[in-house]
């Protein structure tokens, strides 16, 4: 059965960092685009970053670019999101996805979710 279990979440303040995973299970992580998303209270889900898989194409939103960065370890089935100058506007569950290729951070074309982490930003 293919899963993915998503840590690394937590409370952090203003401009701190934190470091998320995304472990497939099941599956090799390394045939599929991961997607990281997130949702904020009363918000709908937004992409946040992708990766693919064999060209390491990356995406990010906005709003993240130049804070986050997302990486790969294939032999550890895993992908990263590092999270830096996090902001009060960073507070979400993030969760990952896969897929088949970026798709523009379309959440619908994603699948497989993992369970989310929740990321809050405060002082």
């Amino acid at each position: 059965q293919l899963q993915l279990v998503v840590s690394g979440g937590g409370l952090v303040q203003p401009g701190g960092s934190l470091r998320l995973s995304c472990a497939a299970s099941g599956f090799t992580l390394g045939d599929f685009t991961i997607g990281w998303f997130r949702q904020a209270p009363g918000k709908e889900r937004e992409g946040v970053s992708c990766i693919t898989s064999q060209h390491r194409a990356i995406t990010y939103h906005p709003s993240v670019k130049g804070r986050f960065t997302i990486d790969r370890d294939d032999d550890k089935n895993t992908v990263y999101l590092q999270m830096n100058s996090l902001k009060p506007e960073d507070t979400a569950v993030y969760s990952c996805a896969t897929s088949d290729t970026c798709w523009g951070l379309d959440k619908t074309r994603y699948n497989n979710w993992g369970q989310g982490t929740q990321v809050t930003v405060s002082s």
